[in-house]
């Protein structure tokens, strides 16, 4: 499950054999294309320079940015709404959609100045650029370092935004965001147990050993003179003033121009153009159909009870919780390896790069999801062992390590060239709606081989569809907190913990959670017409393929790809190698 995630730290000194990868047939640039490249090109050079996590210092964050940063993308989406559109090479077409509807999605950012309140109910500003693990060179630690420094002068001007969204009542709800504050506390400490020290305690061995004591006597007097300080005024801020006077009401809705704001989150997250309604609607026929099958995979287990019965079963009994993190870690673990082999029945393009798997940082943990993918590990939350069922853990590793989102962030990495800007993007609808789509693969894939396992698919399913019903709810149509939480309770079997922090999530990011359903309905909804259509001419390995070569989308993109996948008689375009 993804979020917007942390940024994926690509480590591109790996050694990358050359990848054939499905690409659009080559063809002729036109004056139409060096139009849309000279926009995307300079929106992306312009970007960097602004936005960029590769320098030393944080990008600037006040209204005054804001603002010029809004007046900049107005125009670039003036720009490209003035190249015709029919005039496009197959591959710029591509390009055109996915840099406008990115770029409206910033744009819409801005507009609804969402940049006031820049954090939710696990994604936090002040976390999320604390590394996972050290450098490997003097220059990175030498960034780190200058970044650090700059922490007060980022942090200040976050606070000035969150006091202006006080004012207007912009803000996250405060129900969930309540004990979010303990998250900024180890940070106050001014010294080494802070853990933004953490990548000084282990250096490699290429730096120099003066070099690295001289590193960590500077690092000692910036966390303990500039770091800590900062985190302690933004602790006060906190505790003092965002907390006691956040909005006590939770819908989108309630915000100043909030059926608009709704709105144009649902199509940023989503990239679709559905009403709160349709959305609706759409999740209260899943939620029914995915409880017949519930059921009927209850029967299987022998379970003789009411499903209402079987879930209590599931979240009581001992046998389905691991006793020590080891073992959650070894569970899933396992599972990526079981994938691992059946991939070559799967996908027909692998990459080479290969990811760990890892428990969430310990400061994180209490409020953080079960599980997150990224590029150089796959992340299992191991705390409260109580409330993480193992029955769920098989679903959970597909969707975010194998072949899920840390496959698919190596696929990126290994893939073919495409425009920098969009080696940058995540539509959640794309991305997400994988991830989703590779639970239910594993019963192709032959991954899940307990009833009780297919059962921890089945609530993962209809957790995600549930979440339409829940999200449009609570935004759209004024449900409280307790509806929501008993909504998620009798229709999917997650504990207690879990429940809480998703509602939670789902509180403070609206839209964000409808991705996911929305886009594995899609994907699958395009398996059925592709076998369909081409009967013993579908290949999985091919359909595959098409989708993730493509990288990340715009729905209606997929949409149009799949459409020509059949028309091409379930074949892909000629490949190029990737360059290495």
């Amino acid at each position: 499950m993804h979020r917007p995630r942390p940024r994926l730290h690509l480590l591109l000194s790996v050694a990358c054999i050359p990848l054939l990868q499905p690409q659009v047939a080559a063809q002729s640039p036109t004056s139409a294309d060096e139009r849309l490249r000279a926009v995307y090109n300079a929106e992306w050079s312009w970007r960097q320079k602004e936005m960029s996590d590769d320098s030393g210092y944080f990008p600037r964050v006040d209204a005054a940015t804001q603002q010029a940063h809004l007046a900049y993308w107005t125009r670039a989406l003036a720009e490209v709404d003035a190249i015709p559109f029919a005039e496009l090479s197959a591959e710029e077409k591509i390009n055109a959609q996915v840099f406008r509807t990115s770029i409206k999605a910033m744009v819409d950012d801005v507009r609804f100045k969402t940049y006031e309140a820049p954090f939710n109910s696990d994604t936090f500003f002040w976390t999320e650029f604390t590394p996972r693990q050290g450098f490997q060179k003097s220059d990175e630690y030498q960034r780190y370092l200058s970044r650090l420094r700059d922490v007060p002068r980022y942090f200040d001007e976050q606070m000035v935004n969150m006091r202006a969204g006080l004012a207007r009542g912009f803000t996250i709800p405060r129900v969930s965001v309540v004990g979010r504050d303990k998250t900024i506390e180890p940070y106050v400490k001014g010294d080494s147990t802070n853990p933004l020290f953490l990548p000084f305690t282990q250096m490699p061995s290429s730096i120099p050993a003066e070099q690295q004591a001289a590193f960590r006597r500077e690092a000692a007097t910036v966390v303990r003179d500039i770091v800590a300080p900062a985190y302690a005024r933004l602790l006060t801020m906190m505790r003092d003033e965002y907390l006691p006077r956040a909005r006590t009401t939770l819908a989108a809705t309630a915000m100043p121009d909030g059926a608009a704001y709704y709105q144009a989150m649902i199509e940023k997250y989503t990239t679709l153009t559905l009403t709160p309604q349709q959305i609706h609607d759409m999740g209260v026929a899943e939620v029914a159909r995915i409880r017949g099958e519930m059921i009927a995979t209850m029967k299987r287990a022998g379970f003789t009870g009411t499903l209402p019965e079987f879930m209590t079963f599931l979240r009581t009994d001992p046998q389905f919780y691991a006793k020590t993190p080891r073992e959650l870690l070894a569970y899933s673990a396992y599972v990526a390896k079981k994938a691992d082999y059946k991939l070559r029945e799967t996908i027909g393009y692998l990459p080479r790069y290969r990811h760990g798997i890892i428990p969430v940082p310990e400061a994180l943990a209490p409020i953080y999801t079960g599980g997150r993918g990224g590029l150089e590990a796959c992340m299992m939350n191991t705390y409260n062992l109580p409330a993480r069922p193992l029955y769920t853990i098989a679903a959970l590793t597909l969707h975010e390590c194998t072949p899920g989102h840390s496959f698919q962030a190596a696929l990126a990495l290994e893939g073919p060239p495409r425009p920098a800007f969009r080696n940058a993007i995540y539509f959640s609808g794309y991305g997400e709606g994988w991830g989703l789509y590779t639970e239910w693969l594993g019963t192709v894939m032959g991954i899940y081989e307990t009833p009780y396992e297919d059962f921890g698919r089945l609530t993962y399913e209809m957790w995600r569809a549930a979440r339409l019903v829940i999200d449009t709810g609570i935004h759209q149509f004024g449900w409280t907190r307790q509806q929501a939480v008993d909504y998620l309770t009798e229709n999917a079997a997650l504990s207690e913990h879990e429940i809480n922090t998703e509602i939670d999530r789902y509180i403070s990011w609206p839209g964000q959670a409808l991705a996911y359903k929305l886009g594995e309905m899609q994907i699958r909804r395009h398996r059925r017409e592709a076998e369909a259509a081409l009967g013993a001419a579908f290949d999985q390995r091919l359909f595959h393929d098409a989708i993730l070569a493509l990288g990340s989308v715009p729905l209606p993109v997929l949409e149009e790809r799949m459409k020509q996948f059949i028309a091409d008689g379930g074949k892909n375009p000629t490949a190029a190698p990737a360059k290495p």
